[in-house]
């Protein structure tokens, strides 16, 4: 698997879980949406880099997710996801990648 399909799934996951809780006003669904990214990812970094690189990357995931929220309350919303995002995506891409 491509070390970039994870990286996309957690950039799906917490942009579109954000812009689904958003726009529906269900906040669950946008959960669902964060967790089946979250969970597809973390399959793609198992297969790539092994279950500990891959759990390691599962924590940062959630971990971003939690700090958006704190965050949004300093610099805004999406500021604050983009943010996230982007720190989440380098990390999958730097530690996610196959193993030699």
């Amino acid at each position: 698997m491509s070390a970039l399909l994870p990286t996309i799934f957690t950039t799906t996951g917490l942009i579109g879980g954000f812009q689904t809780a958003r726009a529906t006003k269900n906040r669950q669904l946008g959960g669902i949406v964060l967790a089946a990214a979250g969970a597809a990812a973390f399959l793609g970094w198992k297969k790539n880099a092994g279950s500990g690189t891959a759990a390691a990357l599962a924590a940062t995931y959630v971990a971003a997710f939690g700090a958006s929220h704190p965050l949004a309350k300093k610099m805004g919303a999406w500021p604050a996801v983009y943010t996230v995002t982007g720190a989440t995506a380098l990390a999958s891409l730097l530690l996610g990648r196959r193993r030699k």
